[in-house]
């Protein structure tokens, strides 16, 4: 069975640090038409399931934890019996949104997720959130990036547990290294490839935020 890539567009808030902003975000499911994985189930776990459908859902994989990209996630894993999976370092973040349901598995760096023929390798991509990861399968030729790099620069760095050198370092050595045709597809807006981004590390470096 063909392995494929399902976008949605979900709507909510992201708070922190005692501010709220509206937010438009991608969830991305990735499988076939038996099983898949979803990657940040963000706002609305109704509407996720439903483009999940009757496949297996076999896993539901957290960039970070920031509440935007996990709020859905406990009733999303309550009504289709997945897993949810955040890499440790995250949990303080987690715990804000979710004080009382802990995640069920750890995501450790260089760790593969299966599923469906597909395999997601876990890159530790620190700076956004201490416990930030990158999801890249070298098949599909795609790294899901959630809010580490996005079409433009990286991801915003000016809030609690973020650090910019931090996210440089993680995008230069971690991103910037892979074949500049992989397609970047981001925790928001339009997606865009390494190779598109690459030039502009120094320009980032020399903005500083």
């Amino acid at each position: 069975m063909t392995a494929r890539i399902d976008h949605l567009v979900t709507s909510g808030t992201f708070c922190l640090d005692g501010g709220t902003w509206e937010v438009d975000n991608n969830v991305w499911i990735v499988g076939d038409d038996h099983e898949a994985v979803v990657i940040d189930a963000a706002h609305d776990a109704g509407a996720i399931a439903d483009a999940v459908g009757d496949r297996r859902l076999r896993a539901i994989l957290c960039t970070h934890a920031h509440n935007d990209h996990i709020g859905a996630a406990p009733a999303l894993a309550e009504r289709t019996g997945a897993a949810i999976w955040l890499h440790l370092d995250d949990l303080p973040l987690w715990k804000l949104t979710h004080p009382d349901r802990l995640p069920d598995h750890w995501l450790d760096d260089g760790q593969v997720i299966e599923t469906a023929g597909i395999d997601l390798t876990v890159l530790h991509t620190p700076g956004h959130a201490h416990g930030a990861v990158c999801l890249y399968d070298a098949g599909l030729g795609t790294v899901f990036t959630g809010d580490t790099l996005f079409k433009g620069g990286p991801g915003a760095t000016g809030r609690s547990y973020s650090h910019f050198p931090t996210i440089i370092e993680s995008i230069r050595d971690r991103l910037l290294t892979l074949p500049a045709g992989t397609v970047v597809r981001t925790g928001h807006g339009e997606t865009t490839t390494i190779g598109a981004e690459a030039p502009h590390l120094d320009e980032w470096i020399a903005r500083g935020h």
